[in-house]
């Protein structure tokens, strides 16, 4: 698979990703990939992504269902950073259970959540 060598792969085999609502254009998440999590995404055109907390591939919404469909995959100028352009099944992106992660805003320099949880974590995460 040639094209993921085009990819600008980190000291750790990781590249950058940011999520972003295709539809909206709002940045959802960022998160990692790895060459397997990358390829697996392509493939399945489901995001699939590296987490670095537990070292292994994460499929995103294999627990909570809240997938994120690929409308496109693109690669930076650099050729070190995706971006992929999803839907964001039931609207929430975040284990917070909020639509984007992107929930704290800098205000006169405090951070202030200007985003309602929409569904509680605990509804969603059967731990």
């Amino acid at each position: 698979m040639a094209w993921l060598d085009e990819v600008n792969w980190d000291e750790s085999g990781l590249v950058p990703v940011i999520a972003q609502e295709h539809d909206t254009g709002k940045v959802l998440m960022f998160a990692w990939m790895n060459r397997e999590a990358l390829r697996l995404t392509e493939e399945t055109q489901q995001a699939v992504y590296w987490s670095r907390s537990r070292q292994k591939l994460w499929h995103k919404g294999e627990e909570s269902g809240h997938i994120q469909k690929i409308h496109e995959i693109r690669l930076d100028c650099d050729e070190d950073v995706i971006l992929i352009r999803v839907e964001q099944v039931g609207g929430i992106a975040c284990h917070t259970g909020r639509h984007n992660c992107f929930f704290k805003k800098l205000d006169n320099q405090t951070w202030l959540i200007d985003q309602a949880v929409k569904k509680d974590p605990k509804e969603i995460y059967h731990e």
